[in-house]
């Protein structure tokens, strides 16, 4: 009997995971992937998420992450730049996650992997959940943490009436035509363009991720070509920033579905040994870059919880108190990048200073 199962590997679960077995919990993590895999996003880590993985026991920049100093905002012929409020870095999911779990594994969870979970079902005190080899595994509590694909028989119930519609997420690692003889400052940029936005992020050791969020896609899920030609069409900075640029990739990584801006809120019949974390809890719009800090919070606090003896209804009601404030802001500048992208690049022209403040904004409270 575990006192603990981790349903999902990535950073919330193998947040839950590390703080679960430091203080001695019996905890077993079921990640579906085998072995280190590229993700569609989550390659953006600001302070809070450094913070955050330093409790962990991880230094982002012993992982090699890249320092990211400067943030652009383009739209048609205009573009703004700011330095960023706080330190950043960029780091592939690939490493980060690898290294989460290891230092799970190294403090004494069980890792299994390759074993997807296909139920997961409470009686007699316990949880027990299936897995797709044909074994089981019991557990006192349970922490869904199965990012962006739903566990059957307990699916996020209907996002908020305010959240944005379902979303196809895409990501496409580039190599410039021209690399730049002295690099500047390492930037994030992001490229609003109709039906969607993108971020264009350098990688460590060169290159770029081009990651897309898009609400009418076509083409651009299968075909590197259309992607890059529909993200350039939305701005000249675009145009010129991916012009001559060579996908590694023979197609984008795509997930469908994302529902950004979803929040979980219990209703009646609440489970109180069922944790949500990470994207089963929230999933903030991906331009805020927070999304990883918000599930290394989320996992921590939720070992706590079943540490201290807190239901996962009251879990729930505290973590949606402490993100709260980041989702509102990631949500209002969502909308504005769709509803008025170039008056947002004008007001960061004008007023440096806001467009700094409201990336602060969205930062996870310590």
């Amino acid at each position: 009997m575990n006192d603990a199962l981790v349903l999902g590997g990535g950073p919330a679960g193998s947040a839950a995971a590390i703080a679960l077995a430091r203080a001695g919990a019996r905890v077993t993590v079921i990640e579906r992937e085998a072995g280190p895999r590229e993700k569609v996003c989550g390659e953006f880590l600001g302070p809070d998420a450094a913070r955050l993985l330093d409790g962990l026991g991880l230094s982002l920049p012993a992982l090699g992450a890249l320092p990211i100093g400067r943030a652009r905002l383009a739209a048609g012929g205009r573009d703004a730049g700011w330095a960023l409020p706080f330190a950043a870095w960029s780091l592939p999911r690939a490493v980060l996650d690898e290294a989460l779990l290891a230092r799970a594994a190294a403090l004494g969870a069980r890792v299994l992997r390759g074993r997807t979970v296909v139920a997961a079902a409470q009686g007699g005190g316990a949880w027990r959940a299936r897995l797709s080899d044909g074994g089981a595994e019991t557990g006192r509590a349970v922490l869904l943490a199965t990012g962006k694909h739903a566990l059957r028989g307990h699916p996020r119930r209907a996002p908020d009436p305010r959240a944005a519609a379902a979303t196809v997420g895409l990501k496409l690692p580039l190599r410039p035509a021209s690399p730049p003889a002295s690099p500047p400052m390492a930037e994030v940029v992001l490229l609003p363009f109709p039906g969607g936005y993108a971020g264009l992020q350098p990688r460590p050791g060169g290159g770029a991720n081009l990651c897309a969020a898009l609400r009418d896609a076509g083409p651009e899920t299968r075909d590197p070509a259309a992607l890059i030609a529909r993200v350039a069409a939305g701005s000249a900075l675009g145009a010129r920033l991916l012009r001559g640029a060579v996908p590694l990739l023979d197609r984008p990584i795509a997930v469908a579905g994302i529902p950004y801006g979803f929040r979980h809120r219990d209703g009646p019949g609440a489970e109180p040994g069922l944790y949500r974390v990470g994207d089963q809890f929230a999933v903030i719009p991906s331009l805020a870059g927070d999304g990883i800090a918000m599930a290394l919070a989320g996992g921590e606090a939720a070992a706590r919880a079943i540490l201290d003896g807190r239901s996962a209804p009251a879990f729930h009601a505290a973590l949606g108190r402490r993100l709260g404030g980041p989702m509102r802001w990631a949500g209002w500048i969502a909308r504005g990048l769709d509803a008025a992208p170039g008056a947002l690049v004008l007001g960061a022209r004008v007023l440096p200073l806001a467009a700094r403040a409201a990336a602060g904004r969205t930062r996870v409270p310590g």
